[in-house]
């Protein structure tokens, strides 16, 4: 049984992903919304704790206590769903702007930092998925046909740009690292899979255990390379632009 770290979509709203990594055999740690919801889940070998999205330390913290917990961190994933943070940012208001940049970005910048520092500092293998469930910007609903009617807010539609930057940024270090394998996914909203998170899962489970056994240490081109949700992965991983 192996285990993984969630970061991106706090518990009970990602619970379902959640639920799915359980139910495949994994010990899951994740963020909860609240103290309240901290222990709610761990029947189901579902661990949580709160976090300050503004804080490396904070970020550090939620790390040493996912390891604590279960006992070491074999995977880890990084989850900004647009579709989602699009309920929470519905239009760009100036009072919000902070507290946007710190769920979506600064969370983000701080826990995959911390993150690639103590990687190097265990020097264990481990797996770092980045998964971005796409949904489209105003712009991209000018130039081209789209399925839905009201764009992503600007400042939802900047972090998903920029969650996207830090996640090329991170899998362009695993090549220096042998002891590091990275897998980016994209699921863009007219994936077959987009509105069921379980499936999104399953398919994301599978394909760590597929980049586990591979013979040969993942290259840099590899790790770099964005695949779709729900194509297949193995040693050669399918392009996706």
């Amino acid at each position: 049984m192996s285990s993984i770290l969630i970061v991106g979509k706090d518990l009970p709203d990602g619970l379902e992903m959640a639920e799915a990594f359980a139910s495949s055999g994994r010990s899951v740690f994740g963020v909860a919304k609240s103290e309240a919801d901290v222990n709610s889940f761990e029947s189901e070998n579902i661990y949580a704790s709160t976090w300050n999205k503004s804080s490396a330390v904070s970020a550090h913290s939620l790390i040493i206590k996912a390891e604590t917990k279960l006992d070491k961190i074999e995977e880890v994933l990084f989850y900004f769903d647009t579709n989602y943070f699009c309920s929470k940012f519905e239009i760009d208001k100036t009072e919000e702007i902070s507290n946007a940049v710190d769920v979506m970005m600064n969370s983000f910048f701080y826990s995959t930092s911390e993150l690639l520092r103590r990687i190097d500092q265990k020097k264990e293998k481990i797996i770092v998925s980045f998964l971005v469930r796409e949904y489209p910007s105003k712009y991209e609903m000018l130039t081209s046909k789209s399925p839905v009617s009201v764009p992503a807010a600007g400042i939802v539609s900047a972090a998903q740009q920029a969650f996207i930057s830090i996640a090329e940024t991170f899998a362009a270090s695993a090549g220096e690292k042998d002891y590091l394998s990275v897998l980016l996914a994209k699921c863009q909203i007219n994936n077959e899979y987009y509105k069921n998170e379980k499936q999104i899962a399953d398919w994301l489970a599978q394909s760590m255990v597929s980049i586990r056994a591979m013979k040969n240490p993942q290259s840099v081109k590899q790790a770099t390379t964005w695949n779709k949700v729900g194509s297949k992965v193995s040693t050669g991983f399918s392009f996706f632009k």
